[in-house]
């Protein structure tokens, strides 16, 4: 699509002189044949007829693109390929020049035509590798962007063993494929295969494709921390075998597998019957989908809610579906997602949601994000970047093993231990605060579900009053305790926060406060409580007015022996420590760029990232520190902190050193929420610090690609079907089927599309339009669904539309391409065949070949009928384009001669109606008109693939795929597909019904793009229609 046309479609005339203008209003099946079939037209009025008309053909056919067409010459119509019009010889004749003049005594090559459409085609081919290029980036942003993998392998010390649990005959009849498991390793799963069992009870449920065995990681932590205390507690982990089900791609069998979840609980807690500590719920840990399962169970009719006393859900799409490729799946979503919006209030479930980052780029982590409800408390959402000890992004894979990710769950898991019951606790408050400690804030202590604030500061120690505002110690060899206690009565006059941080990692109190006036207290309140872990300190930053009862901040430290560890305390304003730096606009594309200095010899500063919320937005961050007299390693910290959601991530830098940091979001910013992103900065009072902010133009290719990739074989399919509609048209209007590629230069706008999306969308905020839409029973705009999900910005869907056009572009290539191929390797393997003689819409083997594939549809896969359906019909036209390729083969050389033929031909065309003869012009129409419908094809197979998958892979247990979302659009399909395989253009050009066909791609077209962009299994409804209806040309 050149760019030209794109944004300024009057301004193409500039390009070209405008075609002669020509009226399809009176016109015949004969006629049309003159308009393309040059070599017919000899003499006199046809002669002019025919010039003007391949004048206009060729216009069509190349003036907007470039492709070879007509072009004017000085005295005579030059053609681009070395076809010219000869004034005085009266007949038109192939040209033998370079540029086409020759043709004829008086034919004149159009040279500065000829050039400028060649021109025109290199701007396309240009623009279609500029927009391949623009891809490429937000495709390597998208797959390679992200920091390297930082998580550690997770190992076993014992050989790992499965014991597969013994299910009841029926549960094992009704579910064939699944199967339950108990992990253990070594002595431990010894002793556990006599039943019944002792711990606490875990179950794993794999995700898409995911394995029962990836349970061992977590399991065999879990097992070396029971054996740490001797088996106080221990917990026993269950995995359930999904037979690593496509569930993510076909939707059928989640609520089958849900089902059978329910009946592996209650398998499971009949193991531990007669304990003394049984258990009457079990912890759920879900990957990918095997989360969405667990959502699911609360949604059974039968199901009891105290069955789960906790779920925790790794890298989870709780929002809506990666890729909504059948009606099931999204159906699923939505009953799960409104029973747990409606029933909030009764839903007390602790729940946690752990995203993988950026580095997980096959569900990203906004999908992840657990509905916020005002009702349901129980509930978090984090990205694993964020997490304290662990701070790395993870893959959709790695997140099960990664042994950060892992170590922190199991802590967190013992935290939950009951010391009364032996169980997992029910109290949801305390449970809530686990996870909170665990996952969203950590400050470096173990937890305590009632910790003492009130801390005794006796025993033999120093006291060393400090009453600078800025103070270090370094200790090393520490032989006593030491408490600095800094008065705060005189600082608060002058100061407004007091920030202190330990290199010192332990688990131990550090800081307190003291309430009594004197130098020395007594009792202090424990402020470690309030402090924050990082990779390599612990920090805690006071407010002084937020503690008005606080005469002095203590600071102990204990006494070490061999070890050297660095504390600095300092009091400061809160303006002198926050700078603002207003991000770049969207569309500096990185070429201007915003700047902080930081001069001051500051420990702690707040940078304001003012104007940045929307996830469109991406920006690169550059660091530069510079040092004066470094003379050991100093590390630096730089934390992205969004505070609307926990999405933060962490950066370490050695200074003195240049840092770049990638700042973008997977959760936009919600509208009621003021709150500023920050960049939080800790470093060293020996450095000065310069941050530079810029857009970062790949990173924002990268956001569009994440969030809406999704979306563009719709895209694609909706291009397809504007160039189909102008095929069909110019076929109707001038007898001649044109280029799939040109037609797709044409028609294929996205001002024909995006309009009509955004009027719907506007007319949909009013009530009576509104009332009127749903009494129509349509469907809810896929555009208000994005809106709902924060994913709608400026261009989006411009940027979509040029990458699909590119990719239906390219495709078209590609598909051409392999015909080629493959009609080849059909001559070279088969005898040259000829064209056929007579025209049959329905071959005696037609309605037996589609019986038989209605029946393959109806007792195994429909998507393994279209399949089949899809191959026949590349088959005929693979033989028409062998049996083209012998034609044009055979044809004499003179041309004299091959008029002669051709002129007969036509002639028995004209006297035959009933038996209708294939020329050589006929069968390249069809050829570009079959090159179309095997692109639409060539989708609605792809789509379909999922199911068809499925069922092979699950083929030893099930014969017939149920449910199927492909097979009521094969009983339509296949006998569609099987007529238009034996479809000419020159069969249906004069049927009533071709005018209507050409009309239907387009609002078809739009329909794609407002319903199929968020729900990918709509897109093959719209492309059916204007198929059946081109098959049912050939009757009416």
């Amino acid at each position: 699509m050149p760019p030209s046309s794109l944004f300024f479609p009057s301004l193409q005339p500039l390009l070209a002189p405008s075609p002669p203008h020509f009226s399809p209003t009176s016109f015949s099946p004969s006629d049309s044949r003159s308009r393309c079939n040059i070599s017919s037209l000899s003499s006199g009025s046809r002669q002019a007829r025919g010039a003007a008309d391949l004048v206009h053909a060729g216009a069509l056919s190349g003036w907007r693109t470039g492709r070879p067409g007509i072009s004017a010459g000085a005295r005579g119509w030059g053609s681009a390929p070395g076809l010219a019009v000869g004034q005085s010889s009266g007949s038109l004749s192939p040209g033998l020049g370079p540029r086409g003049g020759g043709g004829g005594r008086g034919g004149v090559g159009g040279g500065g035509g000829t050039m400028l459409l060649h021109s025109v085609n290199l701007c396309n081919l240009a623009f279609y590798v500029f927009m391949v290029f623009i891809a490429t980036l937000g495709l390597w942003d998208v797959f390679f962007g992200f920091e390297e993998n930082k998580c550690s392998m997770s190992y076993m010390f014992e050989y790992p063993e499965y014991q597969k649990i013994e299910l009841p005959k029926k549960l094992a009849k009704r579910y064939p494929a699944y199967e339950l498991y108990l992990y253990g390793e070594g002595s431990y799963a010894e002793e556990h295969k006599i039943l019944p069992l002792t711990g606490i009870p875990v179950l794993f449920l794999p995700g898409n494709a995911g394995s029962y065995k990836q349970v061992r990681s977590i399991g065999s932590i879990a097992l070396r921390k029971a054996e740490d205390i001797d088996f106080k507690y221990h917990f026993d982990f269950f995995s359930v075998n999904f037979n690593e089900e496509l569930v993510a791609l076909y939707g059928g069998s989640l609520q089958k597998q849900t089902k059978f979840v329910h009946e592996c609980i209650k398998t499971i807690l009949k193991l531990y019957k007669g304990q003394e500590y049984a258990p009457k719920s079990v912890a759920i840990i879900g990957h990918s989908m095997g989360g969405l399962v667990a959502r699911a169970l609360l949604t059974l009719t039968n199901f009891k809610h105290d069955l789960i006393n906790l779920l925790i859900t790794q890298a989870t799409p709780h929002i809506a579906p990666v890729m909504p490729l059948d009606r099931f799946i999204t159906d699923f979503y939505m009953t799960v997602n409104n029973y747990w919006i409606l029933n909030a209030r009764q839903i007390n479930l602790t729940t946690l949601s752990v995203a993988g980052g950026f580095r997980d780029y096959q569900v990203r982590s906004g999908l992840t994000f657990l509905p916020k409800l005002s009702h349901h408390t129980s509930a978090l959402s984090v990205v694993s970047s964020a997490v304290p000890k662990t701070w790395v992004s993870t893959d959709h894979l790695s997140i099960v093993w990664c042994k950060q990710l892992q170590l922190t769950t199991v802590r967190a898991f013992f935290d939950l231990i009951d010391a009364d019951t032996k169980q997992i606790t029910q109290n949801s408050k305390k449970k809530l605060a686990v996870l909170t400690h665990h996952f969203i804030r950590h400050p470096s202590k173990h937890f305590e579900e009632n910790p003492a604030i009130i801390s005794d500061l006796t025993g033999t120690s120093m006291w060393v009053p400090v009453k600078v505002s800025k103070w270090t110690y370094v200790a090393y060899n520490e032989s006593e305790k030491i408490y600095f206690t800094f008065p705060l009565e005189n600082h608060r006059k002058i100061y407004t926060h007091v920030y202190c941080q330990s290199t010192m990692l332990d688990t131990n109190s550090w800081i307190f406060g003291c309430i009594n006036s004197t130098s020395m207290c007594r009792q202090g309140v424990d402020l470690s409580w309030k402090a924050e872990l990082l990779p390599t300190i612990k920090s805690l930053t006071l407010r002084l007015q937020d503690y008005p009862s606080l005469s002095h901040l203590v600071v102990y430290v204990p006494s070490v022996h061999g070890s050297k560890f660095v504390v600095d305390c300092e009091f400061f304003k809160k303006e002198a420590r926050s700078l603002q730096l207003p991000v770049t606009h969207l569309f500096s594309f990185g070429l201007s760029s915003r700047k902080v200095v930081i001069n001051t010899s500051g420990l702690y500063y707040n940078i304001e990232l003012l104007n940045f919320g929307q996830i469109y937005q991406a920006f690169k961050i550059n660091v530069v520190s510079k040092c004066s007299a470094v003379k050991e390693e100093i590390t630096s910290i730089y934390k992205l902190h969004i505070p609307w959601s926990y999405e933060d991530s962490l950066t370490i830098a050695q200074v003195p050193s240049s840092t770049e940091i990638s700042v973008k979001l997977h959760i936009a910013q919600p509208e009621n929420d003021s709150h500023v992103a920050l960049l939080k900065m800790y470093t060293s009072s020996d450095c000065k610090y310069e941050v530079t902010v810029k857009t970062s133009f790949s990173q924002i290719l990268g956001q569009v690609v994440r969030f809406h990739g999704g979306a563009l074989p719709a895209y694609v399919v909706s291009s397809i079907l504007l160039a189909y509609g102008g095929q069909l048209y110019s076929l109707f209007s001038t007898g001649c089927c044109l280029e799939y590629a040109t037609m797709l230069d044409k028609e294929a706008k996205p001002y024909k599309v995006d309009p009509f999306v955004i009027i719907i969308k506007f007319l949909l905020g009013y009530k009576w339009f509104k009332e009127l839409w749903d009494v129509l029973l349509l469907p809810e705009l896929d555009a208000i669904v994005l809106t709902s999900q924060s994913m709608c910005f400026p261009l989006v869907s411009l940027i979509l539309f040029l990458f699909g056009t590119c990719t239906a572009y390219w495709s078209g290539l590609l598909s051409s391409a392999c015909v080629r191929l493959l009609s080849s390797l059909w001559l070279a393997l088969k005898r040259p065949s000829e064209l056929p003689k007579d025209i049959k819409m329905i071959s005696p083997d037609l309605p037996f070949l589609t019986i038989v594939l209605i029946i393959v549809s109806w007792t195994t896969c429909g998507a393994l009928a279209i399949l089949l359906s899809y191959l026949y019909y590349v088959f005929k036209i693979v033989h028409l384009q062998a049996s083209l390729t012998t034609f044009k083969n055979n044809q004499p050389v003179n041309p004299k001669h091959s008029r002669r033929s051709e002129k007969k031909s036509n002639h028995h065309k004209d006297s035959s109606v009933h038996h209708l003869r294939l020329s050589a012009n006929d069968a390249e129409d069809s050829l570009r008109m079959h090159s179309t419908v095997i692109n639409l094809l060539t989708w609605i197979v792809l789509l379909s693939m999922p199911s068809l998958i499925y069922w092979l892979k699950n083929l030893r247990y099930y014969f017939k795929l149920n449910p199927d979302p492909c097979k009521p659009l094969a009983f339509i399909l296949i006998p569609t597909m099987a007529i238009l395989g034996n479809t000419y253009t020159v069969s249906i050009k004069s049927s009533k019904l071709l005018k209507t066909a050409s009309q239907f791609p387009l609002p078809l077209a739009v329909g794609v793009i407002a319903f199929g962009s968020a729900h990918l299994y709509r897109v093959p409804c719209f492309v059916f229609i204007p198929l059946l209806l081109h098959a049912l040309c050939n009757f009416m």
